[in-house]
């Protein structure tokens, strides 16, 4: 399978870093092929100009690329921290970008506003870490990144399939806790996306 890992974290030395690399190892392993993306290391920029809205407008070279793997990658492992109940602005920016109409999703003619999903990605995984105890993230914020992936663009874009974890509190955190987490992230990666068959 061709797999997109796409991270979104500003510190290379930061744990997200660690669960995206664990990520790749993993799938490669199992023999996928593998085109991974730091969204801050690349530079991307989030910010979408007016001239992107219209859907007929090709996008500019650099997005392309971005879109054009989303549209071919038989699966995503999406990595980033929570923020403010949020992915960071690389990452919202990339979805704001890179989920365009024509790209993931389209409307049917007369079908009022319901989307077709055009992803070709049969199952995604969502990695998050939290610096809030899971008992209170529940409790005060709810989970809004699960709506968010779930509900609000890989469904809407087709994926049904979808995977998260949340990892927290990872501050605090051992390096005995990180190296557990780790093993989860490859786990959980192993079963969503099975050795490859030749």
């Amino acid at each position: 399978m061709e797999i997109s890992v796409i991270l979104a974290h500003p510190e290379q030395a930061s744990f997200n870093h660690a669960i995206a690399q664990a990520a790749c190892r993993t799938l490669k392993r199992a023999g996928h092929t593998v085109r991974f993306h730091d969204l801050y290391e690349e530079g991307f920029d989030p910010l979408l100009p007016s001239a992107e809205l219209d859907a007929q407008t090709q996008p500019p070279s650099d997005l392309a690329l971005y879109c054009d793997e989303l549209q071919r990658s038989e699966g995503l492992v999406i990595v980033h921290p929570n923020w403010w109940g949020q992915p960071p602005a690389a990452m919202k920016g990339w979805i704001d970008r890179a989920f365009r109409p024509g790209v993931a999703y389209k409307f049917e003619e007369g079908g009022e506003g319901v989307p077709v999903g055009l992803l070709r990605a049969q199952a995604a995984v969502i990695f998050n870490t939290s610096n809030t105890p899971p008992d209170r993230e529940m409790e005060v914020f709810g989970d809004p990144l699960d709506n968010l992936w779930k509900k609000c663009i890989l469904d809407f874009c087709g994926v049904k399939n979808v995977v998260r974890e949340t990892f927290s509190v990872v501050i605090t955190s051992t390096p005995e806790q990180r190296a557990a987490w780790l093993r989860q992230v490859e786990q959980i990666v192993t079963a969503t996306f099975p050795q490859a068959t030749r």
